[in-house]
């Protein structure tokens, strides 16, 4: 099994199969607009521009199960990635990461990289996974470590 058996909506309600992505590095986030590491977005940005070009491809999941941080619609999602962090990965739409409801994709990744303790509960917003070219789960990191940190990592796949 690898994340290129799911699929989600892009934030304009594309459907998209993950293995559009097969044979890239992909950094899974999920998102938020109104928390205080929303400026994680400069981060991730910044890191997707530098490495796109070499494979990578960054996908952020806007989700509002963590203190009602993304309480917006898929418009004003966009509408605020763009305005604020000048967003050009791939956003898809809001999920669920935790809970019986949580999307297919994250019950894959908590499953196949769990967190402190063991725990598969997704803790925060912007806790980061990391994907091999093979669609494998590689790492995950928390809420809080920044983006820039990972760059490393990343490069090791490529």
């Amino acid at each position: 099994m690898s994340v290129y058996q799911f699929t989600a909506n892009t934030l304009t309600g594309e459907e998209v199969s993950l293995e559009k992505y097969q044979g890239k590095v992909l950094l899974i986030v999920n998102t938020a607009s109104k928390c205080g590491l929303t400026p994680q977005y400069e981060g991730l940005e910044a890191l997707y521009k530098e490495m796109e070009g070499k494979g990578v491809e960054i996908l952020g999941f806007p989700c509002n199960q963590f203190g009602n941080q993304e309480p917006g619609s898929s418009e004003e999602i966009a509408s605020f990635c763009l305005k604020n962090y000048g967003v050009s990965f791939p956003m898809f739409e809001k999920v669920d990461v935790n809970g019986s409801d949580a999307h297919p994709l994250y019950k894959y990744l908590k499953s196949n990289a769990k967190g402190l303790l063991g725990s598969e509960t997704i803790k925060w917003n912007f806790t980061k996974f990391l994907i091999n070219k093979d669609g494998e789960v590689v790492s995950r990191y928390a809420p809080t470590t920044p983006p820039e940190k990972i760059k490393a990592d990343i490069e090791k796949m490529l």
